[in-house]
């Protein structure tokens, strides 16, 4: 399921400098991560962007894990 759902996001050069975006928009996956992390409903994210679907708010939320499981994590250095 979590192929078909990265079947909505899309990275284009001419798109918002390549940025991840849900296809067809230049609706930003890090836009909707941060209204969901502000609090922002997927209900009121849906009102906003009427041209959203609720599959394209998982596909974001897929795609920032994605991107996560694959990322090389370190160890963060504390200043003294």
């Amino acid at each position: 399921m979590e192929h078909k759902l990265l079947e909505h996001i899309e990275i284009n050069p001419q798109v918002l400098a390549g940025k991840p975006v849900i296809k067809g928009t230049r609706i930003s996956v890090e836009l909707i991560l941060r209204m969901l992390s502000q609090g922002i409903s997927v209900e009121e994210i849906l009102e906003e962007y009427p041209h959203l679907t609720e599959e394209d708010i998982k596909a974001a939320l897929a795609y920032a894990a994605e991107s996560l499981a694959v990322e090389e994590v370190l160890p963060l250095v504390k200043n003294e």
